[in-house]
């Protein structure tokens, strides 16, 4: 996907790239593995020891109606996801701001879910003397990473990037960019983690969602008949 703000791409663009949504988990699950009660459940390792995204970025979305600043979209959760259950994602934009809203329900049995977005940002939007993206946020805390990538369970310190790193916000994810004499742009949601990604030379990530790493393992969310999954970001922007 794209956003463009006054002709400028926000977003990097390419298969990989965009903004995708990372349903029904975020980030990685360790080995594949998750727990619904006493029974293992086994996702496919597509980054290698590790399932990671969710099932959904590769996936076919249906077109539920288009209006006039809004789109619904929706995904039937299918296999290799064991439990029968459908994605929704509406998507609201405005001159200003982009609102996007996801739901996960189930058709049957209860099971654990995430909800989460992953845009890749572009650090330099191009133009002459144009400088580099900058991010300003101030988590509660970062959850300690270890050599597979995932959260230990420690809470740390924020330390300064580069980072692959969740983050903890209990009062709401909020999170600035600022492309220095050109765009500011506010990530908000009242979820409070969110995965700050600034290796990559090209773009950077800011990835709120309902849950840390692995978090159908050590903090899952369940979704019921009666309590379906929701969450939602909004992105505000102005002009520098």
């Amino acid at each position: 996907g794209g956003l463009r703000v006054g002709g400028t791409e926000l977003l990097r663009q390419g298969e990989r790239f965009g903004c995708f949504p990372m349903v029904p988990w975020c980030g990685r699950i360790r080995d594949g593995r998750f727990l619904d009660g006493a029974r293992v459940r086994q996702m496919p390792l597509n980054a290698p020891p590790h399932a990671i995204h969710g099932t959904t970025r590769d996936g076919a979305w249906k077109v539920a109606r288009v209006a006039d600043g809004e789109a619904v979209i929706t995904y039937d959760l299918v296999e290799p996801w064991p439990y029968a259950g459908r994605v929704t994602h509406v998507v609201a934009l405005t001159p200003d701001s982009l609102s996007l809203t996801m739901s996960v329900e189930t058709y049957e049995d209860s099971f654990p879910a995430q909800i989460g977005w992953h845009p890749w940002f572009n650090r330099n939007l191009g133009g002459e003397g144009a400088e580099d993206v900058r991010l300003d946020f101030s988590p509660a805390w970062q959850e300690q990473r270890g050599d597979d990538h995932l959260p230990t369970g420690n809470r740390i310190e924020p330390l300064p990037g580069p980072w692959d790193d969740c983050f903890g916000m209990p009062d709401g994810v909020d999170v600035t960019l600022t492309w220095p004499g050109q765009l500011e742009l506010k990530v908000s949601s009242r979820e409070e983690w969110v995965v700050v990604y600034d290796e990559q030379e090209a773009a950077v990530c800011v990835e709120p969602q309902t849950g840390p790493p692995n978090g159908l393992n050590t903090l899952p969310r369940l979704v019921t008949p009666l309590e379906p999954l929701e969450a939602t970001t909004v992105w505000r922007w102005r002009r520098l």
